[in-house]
């Protein structure tokens, strides 16, 4: 039996001070000024609950939690959802696609 899609790939914008942690500069040498830094992420919750999760500091990634904003869904929301390892996929294409538009970008 073929598995339920339930899994979400989610991004988050982060703000610019993110771009003041060494690591991740140091991670996004093609950044390109003035586009956007985000984490890319997916979860099998609801990309919501998910980034509340992560602002609360429950298994948080670091710089969601000190330097999220807001999701960010029209860059997520068409894929959602699918099965995990479309998923898995996806997170990592989303992550290629917008680190060569420039964007600052984390995935975990």
């Amino acid at each position: 039996m073929p598995r339920r899609k339930h899994h979400h790939v989610y991004v988050v914008e982060l703000s610019p001070d993110v771009l003041l942690e060494p690591r991740f500069r140091k991670c996004n040498p093609n950044y390109i000024e003035g586009k956007p830094c985000v984490y890319v992420g997916m979860t099998g919750l609801d990309p919501d609950v998910r980034f509340d999760k992560h602002k609360a500091g429950i298994q948080a990634n670091r710089y969601v939690q000190h330097y999220g904003l807001r999701l960010l869904p029209d860059l997520y929301e068409a894929f959602n959802p699918m099965r995990y390892e479309d998923a898995v996929d996806r997170e990592i294409e989303i992550g290629i696609d917008l680190r060569s538009a420039g964007f600052g970008v984390w995935q975990a």
